[in-house]
């Protein structure tokens, strides 16, 4: 277990991650994560945010990112009628 101090960042505050665990996880600077507070563990947990959910394979999952991504404009009008 590494102990990490929180600092000021812009608005909010950061901890830095150790770069192991970064890896273990692939991920890297710009990388996107899921952060949830797990309130019967009691404590927040960092995962990536293109975790598959159960079920869904991981080519659909990427089917449908490729999807959004080359039809966001049309989605977003239609998501403002």
């Amino acid at each position: 277990m590494v102990v990490q101090t929180l600092f000021r960042r812009g608005e909010g505050l950061a901890v830095e991650l150790p770069e192991a665990d970064l890896a273990k996880l692939g991920l890297t600077e710009g990388s996107a994560v899921e952060v949830r507070y797990d309130e019967q563990a009691g404590r927040l947990v960092v995962s990536p945010a293109n975790a598959v959910a159960p079920g869904i394979s991981a080519e659909f999952a990427d089917q449908v990112a490729s999807f959004i991504e080359e039809y966001r404009p049309a989605l977003e009008a239609l998501a403002k009628r």
